[in-house]
């Protein structure tokens, strides 16, 4: 690659990010006049939290992916279960797989020190995701904010909302397309399997039963495949039984690609994007070309981080972003 393309990659986003910004209801530095430390703040929680467990980057831009997805990006993937409710944290998505929630507490118990009641818990989800993705390698990029908490949050709207791991292409091409995101949108989202790891349950049926049979998935890489197998028998229901999603499962690169077109992908909706010719296309692409899709993929989380939000005086600033405020 030449020296000057990676720099026209970053000239693209930067303008790209400023169109979707100013044509937004939210805005890069709403924080400047109210509480100017607030990105520090939140950078400083993630850093420390991620030297600590690296893992970590994977999940708080996972959960930033689950809280607008259901209802928007509201922060109602924070909300504690209540007698009466049970909440999408509780949800078979979400629990025991999404964690990090010590994170955002950590952030917003000093924002709520030196703010108070200033800065969302929604916000501070779109913060900690940006500042994981650049710490594992990604492009950083500028967040607009000015989103405001919602007060509801019911695991019965995971389904329908968030793409299970069996998806095909079709499906998933749908999925986000009800999100308001192209197809090619979401084959760069897709990438964010680039971080993190997964339980045995999400994919085992390709191991083992795979269309209701007994036989193994033949679209695997019978390397790869008895690997698997190693990692999680047959019939394990061990919760603390986790295996990487990519073969760089802490860094943010183009790597999760590469390993689909090696039949690799872990999961039926990471190989399900090789069935059709436009989303292998753009798989191929997106190997080849690394920096474009980190630009690419910074861009589509800049619109992710603007579905649903609610702005002005709708919602709430939460004071404990496991409860609404009284």
């Amino acid at each position: 690659m030449s020296p000057s393309k990676p720099t026209l990659v970053f000239v693209t986003l930067s303008v790209l990010l400023f169109f979707q910004s100013v044509h937004s209801q939210l805005q890069v530095g709403f924080y400047k006049d109210t509480c100017s430390s607030v990105e520090f703040i939140v950078k400083e929680e993630v850093t420390k939290a991620i030297v600590k467990d690296r893992g970590l980057a994977a999940a708080l831009m996972r959960m930033h992916f689950h809280d607008c997805f259901v209802r928007g990006c509201d922060a109602s993937v924070l909300l504690d279960s209540t007698p009466s409710t049970t909440a999408e944290k509780d949800s078979f998505a979400n629990n025991p797989s999404l964690r990090g929630y010590e994170v955002i507490d950590s952030a917003k118990a000093r924002l709520e020190a030196v703010c108070k009641g200033i800065v969302s818990c929604s916000d501070i989800v779109a913060f900690a995701a940006r500042d994981s993705i650049e710490m594992a390698g990604g492009l950083g990029y500028d967040v607009p904010a000015g989103r405001r908490d919602g007060r509801t949050s019911l695991a019965s709207e995971i389904i329908g909302n968030l793409p299970p791991p069996t998806f095909n292409v079709d499906q998933l091409t749908q999925m986000f397309a009800n999100k308001g995101f192209t197809q090619e949108e979401m084959v760069t989202l897709s990438g964010g399997h680039t971080l993190g790891r997964s339980h045995c349950s999400s994919f085992s049926d390709r191991l083992y039963n795979f269309s209701g049979t007994s036989m193994q998935d033949p679209s695997l890489d019978p390397r790869y495949a008895a690997k698997l197998k190693q990692q999680c028998p047959r019939g394990s229901t061990d919760p603390n039984i986790v295996v990487p999603m990519t073969s760089t499962p802490s860094i943010a690169d183009a790597g999760y690609y590469a390993d689909i077109l090696a039949n690799r992908g872990l999961f039926s909706s990471d190989h399900s994007l090789l069935t059709s010719q436009a989303t292998a296309n753009q798989v191929v692409e997106n190997a080849r070309n690394p920096i474009k899709w980190k630009a690419k993929f910074a861009a589509a989380m800049v619109k992710m981080g603007q579905l649903d939000v609610l702005t002005g005086t709708a919602g709430e600033i939460r004071a404990n972003c496991r409860v609404i405020n009284s």
